[in-house]
């Protein structure tokens, strides 16, 4: 209560269900549907740890009401920026705190600064620039994000601060799109409080309603609230997990000159010239193959071996993976053609291809198999399904068989090895005699993994509703032709 006894606008953040409070659990049975041996074996990057779960609280509303020890305001690197949360603290805080920021003179992307709380209810602000965000640069703005995040927990571990409220960095204004900004918020919180836990007793993600549901889906990756929810969230955790601290990873980074550059670390000085003599020929230079002109000769005249052949398609793979993650791939990935989904009743990926997205006429399809591969290499690793939606596919979204035939020829043995079953969904009369031509002249390891889907009730006999996301006009067509969908329904025996 204030002074004249009316109830206080500020938040009291003991007063708020921590992320472990607010966990309705739906445990698995395991009698009846057990997890994969395989996947209960693996350990997750982010194991279940209720020490940690405790200092989280995820919270929809103004963060500027917070009564944390500090609070982080998002601006630019004049620190007059005009957004949201910006505009709410400055009203809060009152006059004093533009004075304050004048002598900052101003802040770099990626840098923190601190300033009192003035009329806040929390005693400090922590004042971040978050990065601009342009596809080409992706790098370096995972990298200054993640920055904002580890620069201000550090400030609050410096300042012995007990609570951090943190707004969501990454401002609309500044289009970091917000799925991949809040994988490195998240993982930059987690992996901090793994190391350095004892500093801070709470953590709240302030988040608009437009932000909840995001936080909401990707919050029991890093923070699982049960094994079971760990188990679960192992294969919807990204490639990149970042380092130990949860800094992106950039390979070309980690490149480390020895003191003996071709000698082995562990090589003693006590061997001397005995030890280097010993180490030559077996370094990268020494294992040169030779010349690869008349490897290719021999490939054509089918005189090479089945382990050379292999070795000469990993590199030619490993060539389309390395131009797959240099390119500026953002027009192909805006179709919303390919995407990762749940995982099926084994537990396996689900990837999605929506054939009406993809305008083959209009497109670069070299550009096309390299998306494919930039955003299938880390899926394909492990056993996956895919699910083709064929439905009110026109013509121009046809994709030649010749295409196929490449991506099949290309793609790593991965691919093909994990790939358990393809659900060809609403297929047409002509589709089904394409498919059978192109799976038994062309690719005929493909064969036997299609499975031939008419309605949604059959696919969900295979994958829970709730574990695919479907383009509207497919639930609306497939409505229209089969009638809605009732869990009652007896399942298919097709699939």
């Amino acid at each position: 209560m204030d002074p004249l006894g009316a109830p206080s606008q500020f938040v009291d953040i003991d007063s708020l269900p921590g992320w472990t409070d607010a966990y309705e659990a739906k445990q698995l049975d395991f009698h009846q549907n057990p997890p994969e041996k395989a996947l209960v074996d693996v350990k997750s990057p982010f194991p279940y740890r209720k020490d940690i779960n405790a200092k989280i609280i995820l919270w929809k509303g103004d963060v500027a009401l917070l009564n944390c020890t500090a609070i982080v305001n998002t601006s630019n690197e004049s620190l007059t920026d005009k957004n949201p949360v910006s505009e709410s603290i400055f009203m809060h805080a009152g006059p004093d705190l533009r004075d304050e920021l004048q002598k900052l003179k101003g802040c770099r992307t990626g840098e923190a600064k601190l300033t009192k709380g003035f009329n806040l209810a929390a005693r400090f602000i922590i004042h971040t620039v978050g990065p601009k965000y342009k596809s080409r640069y992706r790098t370096a703005a995972e990298s200054s994000l993640y920055s904002c995040y580890r620069n201000v927990l550090q400030l609050a571990k410096e300042q012995a601060m007990c609570s951090v409220g943190f707004c969501v960095i990454n401002s609309l204004k500044r289009c970091y799109p917000l799925e991949d900004a809040t994988h490195i918020a998240l993982r930059t919180v987690r992996r901090f409080l793994e190391i350095h836990g004892e500093t801070l007793e709470k953590v709240v993600f302030a988040v608009s309603e437009l932000e909840e549901a995001t936080y909401q889906k990707l919050l029991p990756l890093y923070f699982p609230r049960s094994l079971e929810e760990e188990i679960q969230s192992l294969p919807y955790l990204p490639a990149d997990i970042g380092n130990a601290e949860g800094e992106p990873v950039v390979p070309e980074r980690q490149i480390r000159i020895t003191e003996k550059p071709g000698v082995p670390d562990d090589a003693s000085d006590e061997e001397g010239l005995e030890a280097d003599l010993a180490f030559i020929g077996s370094h990268a230079f020494a294992r040169m193959e030779g010349d690869v002109d008349k490897q290719r000769r021999l490939i054509l005249q089918g005189q090479l071996s089945e382990a050379a052949l292999q070795k000469q398609h990993q590199r030619n793979y490993n060539r389309w993976l390395c131009q797959a993650r240099a390119e500026d791939l953002s027009d192909i990935a805006s179709l919303k053609a390919l995407y990762q989904t749940g995982v099926d009743n084994c537990g396996r990926t689900v990837m999605v291809v929506v054939g009406r997205n993809i305008p083959v006429t209009l497109i670069d399809m070299e550009k096309a198999l390299l998306y494919f591969i930039h955003v299938m290499d880390h899926i394909a690793v492990k056993e996956y399904v895919l699910v083709y939606f064929h439905t009110l596919t026109n013509d121009y979204n046809q994709l030649d068989s010749n295409f196929l035939k490449k991506l099949y020829d290309v793609v790593d043995a991965k691919y093909k090895r994990n790939l358990k079953a393809l659900y060809f969904v609403h297929p047409t009369f002509r589709s089904k005699v394409s498919a059978w031509f192109f799976t038994t002249f062309t690719v005929s390891g493909l064969k036997d993994k299609i499975h031939y889907v008419e309605s949604l009730q059959q696919l969900f006999t295979a994958i829970p509703p709730e574990q695919i996301d479907l383009p509207p006009f497919v639930l609306e067509y497939d409505a229209r032709e089969n009638g809605p969908y009732y869990s009652s329904y007896p399942p298919s025996p097709d699939l």
